[in-house]
């Protein structure tokens, strides 16, 4: 059997994401496989390097967040056999405050022999932390890194 495509193993993550299993969710991952997150803010990793890295921040995504359904979703191939865009949205409910989310995501998946090897997640960080409950302290955070660097 020929290991997964991008794809595949794209849609594999969102069964596995819904399911709760995020030990099966970092065993997509290749051994030094990264996760990137562009636009992570306040104590939100920018980075994550290696799967047990990736398990260890999925680790507790269950007791945060409740996906529920994944409305839409739309693979976009590149020319690079191992690359694809995918453009989706979560909804679900916010474990701490029981109140509802939607958050839109584009992610850019590489993989090798069916493994990530290569994933950039873009969101949006206000919409996740208002999601999430977190939203004031973020503000902070960002207030506080404007107040101490005006020019960055």
């Amino acid at each position: 059997m020929s290991p997964r495509t991008p794809e595949e193993t794209f849609r594999r993550l969102l069964e596995l994401l819904s399911a709760k299993d995020m030990d099966a969710v970092a065993d997509l991952w290749a051994e030094n496989g990264t996760a990137e997150f562009p636009f992570a803010e306040g104590a939100s990793p920018r980075r994550l390097t290696g799967r047990e890295a990736v398990r260890d921040y999925l680790a507790g995504y269950p007791d945060l967040m409740d996906v529920r359904a994944i409305p839409t979703l739309t693979v976009r191939h590149t020319d690079q056999p191992d690359t694809v865009v995918v453009e989706f949205t979560a909804r679900g409910r916010t474990v701490a405050t029981d109140e509802p989310y939607q958050l839109d995501y584009i992610t850019v998946l590489t993989t090798h022999q069916g493994l990530i090897t290569r994933y950039r997640d873009y969101w949006n960080p206000l919409a996740a932390a208002s999601a999430a409950g977190t939203l004031p302290e973020l503000l902070d955070s960002l207030r506080s890194r404007t107040t101490r660097c005006p020019a960055c």
